[in-house]
């Protein structure tokens, strides 16, 4: 899943197998205030201070890393964690796991408001590291002769610059794939590779569709619920976010209007696609995997983190379609990033970045690739021997690479996530309340729109 929002993608907790979004939509453009936590310090926060405190030059640095990974995601950060601690002696990581992305950045802010923050944490967030509560990494990558700055995918490494300087290390790129069950397309005469446009899939889940008494028995596709899915679609319209010039909202042009509008029809007034919705954590983003493998429906819109829970006997992957005479999709890609708290003490800074380091290197960041689906953020990751020997056996792996070559990059939200909170409500608005989209984006733009003014005053 992805990952980071709109353009967030979200990781995941709950499922069938296990696993994680890149969506969404994205914890890198939360901008709320750290003020002094309402209810106390979480029992994160609170177990952080043991992390922050550790000051022994005696023995190994023990440091915190927070994430939110569960099920067979979870496994493996578990897995590169041990094999790090078991790698060297002069650093210690303790995993301390949260439900989701957006938990760790709630729970970061309750930890930076006690003074008591993990050294390392899998989130990231632009308007924070301009207020100074992220620490920049500069100072340790001149003086680390293996980082290999050129070695790394430069649209990731790029995402986490903030005014020059480099505060985010990717750890993982993430782009929303479609995933289909095979059965379905072969019993109903059609081709994958046909899929190329928005108005073939419409077409083709038609004909999977199943209706019985008037109601849908077998959808013929399932987008995820939010608005990733549907910016990536708009994007691949040749439709934005924000005029040339950064000063215009432009979520109500034609290509938005039509694209969402869309949307809205293939659920509610044609019925051949439908969305799981609500619950807790990524409870909404298994029960659309399991209609999926439970032939409740014939595909659906995830992320390429997926890979990892799904068995490629029944499912096949494709890259997002485009729209006809438009040209192929530009979905988001972008990388899920990892920082280091500036409250944490400089031996720690130093253990973390130690930490993330190794979790990028090129053998470490192809396997983490090949065990679930997510891009490699090194360049010569893809000439690592077994990652070779693995995508010649699983071609789906190259899905993401392919369709990354031809992404759009994720949205900077200059409002610090209003136009995103916008774009969130309104999503809602077309896919669960069966709102006309130009009314909704009608209202979110006008409301985008005042936050930006206010934000370029």
């Amino acid at each position: 899943m992805d990952e980071q929002p709109t353009p967030a993608r979200r990781s995941r907790k709950f499922g069938w197998k296990s696993g994680l979004s890149l969506v969404m939509m994205s914890t890198f453009l939360i901008t709320t205030a750290c003020g002094s936590p309402s209810s106390g310090s979480t029992p994160a926060a609170a177990s952080s201070s043991t992390g922050a405190q550790t000051t022994a030059s005696s023995g190994p640095v023990e440091i915190e890393f927070w994430y939110g990974l569960g099920g067979k995601l979870g496994d493996n950060m578990k897995k590169v964690i041990d094999d790090f601690n078991a790698s060297q002696k002069d650093v210690i990581v303790k995993g301390v796991v949260q439900a989701d992305y957006d938990e760790t950045t709630q729970k970061l802010q309750a930890a930076i408001a006690a003074g008591q923050v993990p050294a390392a944490v899998l989130s990231s967030n632009v308007e924070w590291a301009k207020k100074g509560y992220y620490a920049p990494m500069d100072q340790f990558i001149s003086a680390d002769p293996d980082f290999k700055k050129d070695d790394f995918v430069q649209t990731f490494l790029q995402q986490g610059q903030v005014d020059g300087k480099q505060y985010f290390l990717p750890m993982y790129g993430t782009t929303q794939v479609m995933y289909y069950r095979k059965d379905a397309l072969k019993a109903a005469g059609i081709d994958p590779s046909s899929l190329t446009t928005w108005e073939a899939l419409s077409a083709a889940a038609a004909k999977m569709t199943k209706k019985s008494d008037g109601k849908t028995t077998f959808y013929g596709w399932e987008p995820m619920w939010g608005a990733d899915n549907m910016i990536d679609a708009v994007l691949s319209k040749g439709g934005s976010i924000l005029s040339a010039d950064g000063k215009t909202v432009t979520i109500d042009t034609p290509e938005w209007t039509s694209t969402w509008e869309s949307f809205r029809k293939w659920i509610h007034d044609d019925g051949i696609m439908t969305i799981h919705s609500g619950g807790q954590g990524w409870e909404y983003w298994y029960k659309t995997i399991d209609d999926v493998m439970k032939n409740k429906a014939a595909g659906y819109t995830g992320s390429s983190g997926d890979q990892g829970d799904l068995d490629f006997k029944i499912v096949g992957a494709m890259e997002q379609p485009g729209w006809e005479g438009v040209g192929q999709g530009k979905p988001v890609a972008n990388a899920i990033m990892a920082g280091i708290p500036a409250q944490a003490s400089p031996e720690q800074q130093q253990a973390a970045f130690k930490w993330l380091t190794y979790f990028s290197k090129a053998s470490n960041t192809a396997q983490w690739s090949m065990n679930t689906g997510y891009i490699a953020v090194r360049q010569s990751a893809l000439q690592d021997e077994k990652f070779k020997a693995f995508s010649a056996k699983n071609p789906q792996i190259e899905v993401p690479l392919k369709q990354a070559s031809h992404a759009s990059p994720p949205f900077q939200d200059p409002t610090g996530g209003k136009i995103t909170d916008a774009l969130k409500v309104a999503a809602d608005q077309v896919q669960i309340n069966n709102v006309p989209a130009a009314q909704a984006l009608a209202e979110a733009q006008k409301k985008a729109q005042q936050e930006l003014d206010r934000a370029n005053r």
